[in-house]
């Protein structure tokens, strides 16, 4: 008998479930004697031991289901050390509980960059463990992309696309904050999909003056209209050495709730123009996956299950060079993929004109 547990762990995404729908069914197609048990709400359900039984009709119909069917939770994370809950007190005992007392060969976890070292530490506990990449930031260590990527990108691609009749229209300065709080792949295919001309990543600190030049160079040339595209986690010059927790007490100290309201006002004080903010939020990471992230996310599933067969634990399934691998998963939990600022599509956009604020 072969057992296995899936648990969906941190901030959910498109595509989760079709992932899931590879897994199981190639699992109920290569293995005779199978159990599959759904962890609930993420890690949640390893610790408190709550869970369902997965029969092979549970994959059926999620292929195009949003969100994930088992539920999500975020748990604390030391990096490096532990799992903890409120307390401090080390979570994975009672998960290596639950794992033993159902007699688990393998946990199958999908989850972002924090998930993939959460799960190195259940790995270094003595679990079997591998996992999948998901997130709509794209910054997980040695896969090209991930699942729930596209789906993200084509989302706020629209929502900068309907932004621009009513920028137009009313020849304001339109920001559009997209989540990226430390790598700025979503806001960099986003902005330029979208023709934005101005796109501020976390990766290259802006300078405001010359951002406030670029919105008066569009005025002089004719364009009564500024479509900015703003990654989250975007910093100035002069706050690049600032934490994530001064950053926000200093916007929050002058009357900013996030970055796009700060430099919106500096615009609107510098220029005279209006401007103004739209912040799509968490509406970038629902609904149906788009096609490619069904293809993918079958891939990877697929790919999981092909591991748990050979009994080939402690990797992440990823893709490089349009080639399904799977890489140890101690290298893809080492670090970040962060936006390399000589990626060829950065060279892409400055080439037609797109500012960077740099």
């Amino acid at each position: 008998m072969t057992r296995v547990a899936l648990i969906t762990s941190g901030g959910d995404c498109q595509g989760l479930n079709a992932a899931m729908r590879g897994i199981g069914k190639a699992l109920y197609n290569h293995i005779e004697n199978l159990e599959v048990f759904g962890m609930f709400d993420g890690y949640r359900g390893l610790i408190d031991g709550d869970y369902k039984f997965m029969q092979p009709g549970d994959f059926a119909g999620i292929l195009t289901q949003g969100g994930t069917i088992l539920g999500t939770s975020r748990q604390r994370y030391i990096p490096g050390k532990d799992i903890v809950d409120e307390e401090g007190n080390s979570l994975i005992p009672a998960m290596k509980d639950t794992y033993n007392r159902l007699n688990l060969d393998c946990l199958v976890i999908l989850g972002g960059n924090g998930t993939q070292k959460s799960a190195k530490l259940l790995m270094d506990a003595g679990m079997n463990v591998v996992t999948l990449p998901k997130t709509i930031d794209n910054d997980i260590w040695g896969t090209d992309t991930t699942f729930g990527f596209q789906s993200a990108v084509d989302i706020a691609t629209n929502v900068i696309d309907y932004i621009h009749s009513t920028a137009s229209s009313h020849s304001r300065v339109f920001l559009v904050e997209l989540m990226g709080r430390d790598a700025g792949w979503l806001t960099l295919h986003a902005g330029i999909g979208s023709g934005a001309d101005v796109i501020l990543l976390p990766e290259i600190p802006y300078d405001i003056n010359k951002v406030i030049n670029a919105v008066e160079q569009r005025k002089k040339n004719g364009k009564s209209f500024t479509i900015i595209a703003v990654a989250e986690g975007a910093k100035s010059i002069n706050d690049r050495v600032l934490s994530e927790e001064e950053s926000r007490k200093k916007r929050e100290d002058a009357g900013h709730s996030t970055i796009s309201y700060e430099i919106a006002a500096q615009i609107e004080k510098a220029t005279g123009q209006e401007a103004r903010v739209t912040i799509p939020g968490h509406y970038q990471r629902g609904g149906p996956p788009c096609p490619y992230d069904r293809v993918l996310a079958t891939q990877f599933g697929t790919a999981a299950a092909e591991l748990i067969v050979n009994r080939q634990y402690g990797r992440m399934v990823a893709i490089q060079d349009g080639a399904i691998v799977s890489i140890p998963l101690e290298e893809a939990a080492s670090k970040t993929k962060f936006l390399p600022t000589d990626h060829p599509l950065i060279r892409v956009a400055r080439d037609i004109g797109v500012s960077f604020g740099d």
